[in-house]
């Protein structure tokens, strides 16, 4: 079970940079009675991250009512791509809430007739139909029942084996967690499901080797015959460390794929839409999967996500027989297209890209000066995953450590949300794609010193 961040208002040091400003114990007297309401009345799970009470959100800053000023290195958890508070986003979503239509199931709306294309026009061919949906978990639970349907007109009942990666996160919800490689997500269901199968991930830090032919001897090893196969899903890159796989694998997995008549899928939802320093995480991979599924950067604000693919894959089901309630809300539809018309016009994949060096060259830099406590630094432009472990070990995860390293950078201004990966020992970093040279090297600032006090703390 993950850690509550404490309640009880302590002195913090006074923080006044350009960027970031902590004038009030933390966390705030004033804000504690929300806290603690909320801990009465919501689930456990509710309680994890730290307690700033978010008032507003604009570009890469969170600030409270009390003066308190964050730079924020979650993004709302890879939210808000084009930063937050876009006034263009926001305006979409004026002008489409005063016509006024906030919802049409699937009857036809134009936000979503306009978002569908852009999106369409967007991917890489042959990802051409776009399914528009309202969570990154939905979008991975279609993609699995869309390679079994497959899977049965292929080859029936012989070829429904989904495979995915040991340390996949691809939602919370049922399929998705069964499709998912942490056992901790999924002690409901202790003995899996004979149709799961997960195998090591070539991109892990901890992973010894990196061949395809470990990935095929781990599927005759689990019995899985290739051709029992009816697709794979990889995260571009693993959310809970941001590691990526090595080029070669990803290309010999596609080769794979195509050999055995299996869908090859990339859960994109964190990845998508510049995250990486591309459009699409995948292209750093050199080719391009079946389905892949879009979810997060893709508003930057509100709820919607989308599965884009092949067409002979997305038209398995006819007329009415695919749907979802809120699919092309026509407000959220609204508020993506206004989002990734500016990430295109910006060109924020770009940005992220050379901002990206700027951030890995300085947590690369804090790894060399405390190679005993920081296992390794994976990601690519604007994600990355710093690796928290206990010294004297085989890469053991330090899971307090990246918790305190997590509370002291909230402390200075500096936010990230709860520490996550194996272990719960990495501190995942992933700010705005507007971000500046000048704000990373002011949070590399606070990170550093969060990182040598957390360090000294625990000793």
């Amino acid at each position: 079970m993950g850690k509550m961040f404490p309640l009880e208002p302590r002195e913090v040091p006074r923080v006044n940079t350009k960027y970031r400003k902590i004038v009030t114990k933390f966390p705030v007297p004033q804000s504690v009675k929300v806290f603690e309401k909320l801990r009465n009345k919501e689930p456990i799970s509710m309680t994890g991250q730290p307690p700033v009470l978010w008032h507003k959100a604009v570009g890469c800053q969170v600030y409270d009512r009390w003066g308190n000023k964050w730079l924020d290195w979650s993004s709302g958890v890879l939210v808000a791509n084009a930063g937050h508070g876009r006034k263009e986003v926001a305006a979409a979503v004026a002008r489409q809430a005063r016509v006024p239509m906030l919802h049409s199931y699937c009857f036809v709306n134009e936000p979503r007739a306009e978002l569908v294309e852009f999106l369409a026009k967007l991917s890489p061919p042959p990802l051409k139909k776009v399914f528009l949906l309202t969570t990154g978990a939905e979008t991975t639970e279609c993609a699995i029942k869309l390679c079994r349907t497959w899977g049965l007109a292929k080859g029936g009942k012989g070829k429904l084996k989904f495979v995915t990666f040991n340390g996949a996160f691809h939602g919370r919800t049922m399929g998705a967690q069964l499709a998912g490689g942490i056992p901790a997500l999924k002690n409901w269901l202790p003995d899996g499901h004979p149709d799961f199968v997960q195998v090591d991930f070539p991109g892990d830090l901890r992973c010894k080797d990196r061949s395809f032919d470990a990935f095929e001897r781990a599927l005759k090893e689990k019995g899985v015959e290739p051709d029992s196969v009816c697709g794979v899903m990889s995260e571009t890159y693993q959310g809970g460390s941001a590691a990526l796989m090595p080029v070669e694998f990803a290309k010999a997995l596609r080769a794979w794929c195509d050999k055995h008549g299996v869908l090859l899928v990339f859960d994109e939802v964190q990845a998508g839409f510049g995250r990486t320093g591309t459009m699409f995480g995948f292209e750093h991979y050199g080719i391009v999967p079946d389905l892949m599924c879009l979810g997060k950067g893709i508003s930057s604000s509100l709820p919607i996500s989308a599965l884009i693919g092949r067409e002979d894959v997305m038209n398995q089901y006819g007329p009415g027989e695919m749907t979802s309630t809120h699919t092309g809300n026509p407000v959220c539809a609204a508020a993506a297209l206004a989002n990734l018309k500016v990430i295109v016009r910006d060109k924020l994949h770009k940005n992220a890209a050379r901002v990206g060096d700027v951030l890995h060259r300085g947590l690369n830099e804090m790894m060399k000066k405390h190679p005993d406590r920081i296992g390794g630094v994976m990601g690519k432009g604007l994600v990355a995953g710093m690796h928290m472990v206990v010294p004297g070990t085989d890469l053991k995860p330090d899971p307090d450590l990246a918790f305190n390293v997590v509370r002291k950078s909230a402390e200075k201004g500096l936010l990230f949300f709860a520490p996550v990966g194996f272990g719960g020992a990495t501190v995942k970093i992933a700010p705005p794609l507007t971000i500046t040279k000048e704000q990373i090297e002011d949070g590399l600032q606070a990170l550093g010193e969060a990182v040598d006090e957390a360090i000294a703390e625990i000793g």
